[in-house]
This record gives C-alpha cells, sequence and structure tokens, in this order.
C-alpha cells in the first residue's frame, strides 16, 4: 500500500519533526511496507484464537500501596540544583510561539 510523503510530512508536522526530503521518501516506503504488512494479518484465520493482551500467562503480584513518612520540603530542596518558592525549577521544555 504506497503511502505518499505528503501524508508523512503531515504527520511530521502535528509531532513537531523536521524531516528531509530522503527521510520523508524512506519513511514514506517504509510506513506502506509495515500497511501491506498488516493487511497480510488481516487476512489470517483467527476465528479460533483467543483474544489475548500478552503472549504469555504472566501475572501481576502486587504490594499494598503504604503511605510512609514523607522527607521534610527543606531536606529534600536542598538536595535540588534549583528551587524557587518552595518548588523545584526545572528548564523549560516546551517552547511557546
Amino acid at each position: 500500500m504506497p503511502i505518499d510523503p505528503s501524508v508523512v510530512e503531515h504527520v511530521a508536522r502535528l509531532a513537531r519533526l523536521e524531516l528531509s526530503d530522503e527521510e520523508r521518501q524512506r519513511f514514506a516506503r517504509q510506513l506502506g511496507s509495515i500497511l501491506e504488512y498488516c493487511a497480510t494479518l488481516n487476512e489470517l484465520d483467527t476465528e479460533h484464537v483467543e483474544p489475548t493482551s500478552h503472549i504469555l500467562t504472566l501475572t501481576n503480584v502486587f504490594r499494598d500501596d503504604v503511605a510512609g513518612t514523607p522527607l521534610p520540603r527543606d531536606a529534600v530542596l536542598a538536595t535540588a540544583p534549583d528551587h524557587e518558592d518552595g518548588f523545584f525549577k526545572v528548564p523549560p521544555i516546551i517552547e511557546t510561539e
């Protein structure tokens, strides 16, 4: 199933990724191959296959969630590289326009 590079560009824009022309072409080919494989999988007869969420029959072992004694705020902030008004101060990660 061929994927047009403009679709890859659209998805890249939504994800705020900058792609070169070569990357757009390569990703379009790769996504096309993936979708072709998915189409092949859709042709499989799975009528007698029991649905699963995990290939192994593992079960999670949980412990009780018990609240402990919290550390004093001053002690925690003393180990922080930077803090302000009782909060950790971190570099911004989302750019604004």
